[in-house]
């Protein structure tokens, strides 16, 4: 393999706007669709325009020797990265976290494909950038990563969080084990996020709780967690509801609820399922992804 030349793997998301035909058939029949819900078709091809333009871009950046495959997002669980892949992700910064649990340190070149709608935070980049970032001119984050690992040899990687809890979000039961404590538990979920991760789902608690701990940053060795809508009751408590977990810590669930799951970044379709009496570890995973700067 090694007098092959490098490859670039492309990842990039189904746009809304191939979604509606395939699903209507046609243009027309997917403009009806949408003024029905008071929208504009124009708006929706306009977007996957500028995402069309970026892949093209991207595409034509690429060095005319080396290898090249594109993977859709709905597809990265049986695509098979190497070792020596360069990966671009074009897309949100969403995308990043979905390929980022399929990755072991391969350098990862977020490009924006539509500034105006993504924030950019992991995809900073723009088209015009990747031939340079190909070069090697640019530095790379290692962005901490949270594992869950179930005792039956089930695990999972996620870039921003791991969610465990009842599939519906309806109340489970569970033993936390934490920091030397332990707990019964009557709760809607778990969610145990890293500093990438802390803009979003975590934030959104820790803005509605008295004493949250501060969020890590993106590149920090630390993990935030916190116990959803916890239930006092004679058999259950809230004392141990939130917290930080360090390099070496672990968070331990002892499953008092059959169907539980664990899934990461919102993909709820690559999942742990956990049955009554299973242990689940969760902390910092020893991978990282390498975001290029």
């Amino acid at each position: 393999m090694s007098g092959l030349p490098p490859r670039v793997v492309i990842v990039h998301r189904r746009t809304e706007f191939t979604a509606l035909l395939a699903r209507h058939g046609t243009r027309g029949q997917a403009a009806f669709f949408l003024a029905s819900r008071g929208r504009d078709l124009a708006e929706v091809e306009a977007r996957h325009d500028r995402v069309e333009a970026a892949l093209a871009q991207v595409s034509a950046a690429l060095p005319a020797d080396w290898r090249v495959g594109r993977v859709e997002r709905a597809d990265l669980d049986r695509f098979l990265f190497a070792p020596e892949d360069r990966i671009v992700v074009v897309g949100q910064d969403g995308l990043v976290a979905n390929v980022a649990k399929y990755l072991a340190d391969q350098p990862v070149i977020g490009v924006n494909a539509d500034p105006d709608a993504n924030p950019g935070v992991l995809v900073p980049h723009r088209p015009a950038d990747v031939a340079r970032l190909l070069a090697g001119e640019a530095s790379v984050a290692p962005l901490t990563m949270v594992e869950a690992v179930a005792d039956d040899g089930q695990s999972l990687l996620a870039l921003n969080e791991i969610y465990l809890g009842h599939p519906s979000h309806q109340t489970s039961r569970w033993t936390l084990h934490v920091d030397g404590g332990v707990e019964r538990q009557a709760s809607s979920g778990l969610i145990v996020g890293t500093g990438t991760g802390a803009t979003g789902w975590c934030a959104s608690v820790a803005r509605s709780r008295a004493g949250a701990p501060v969020l890590p940053a993106p590149t920090a060795s630390e993990l935030a967690w916190f116990v959803r809508e916890a239930w006092p009751s004679p058999a259950t408590g809230t004392d141990r509801v939130q917290g930080l977990l360090g390099p070496g810590d672990r968070l331990d669930v002892a499953v008092e609820t059959d169907g539980l799951v664990a899934f990461g970044d919102g993909m709820e379709g690559d999942r742990l399922t956990l049955a009554w009496g299973q242990r689940v570890s969760i902390g910092i995973a020893e991978r990282r992804l390498c975001l290029v700067l």
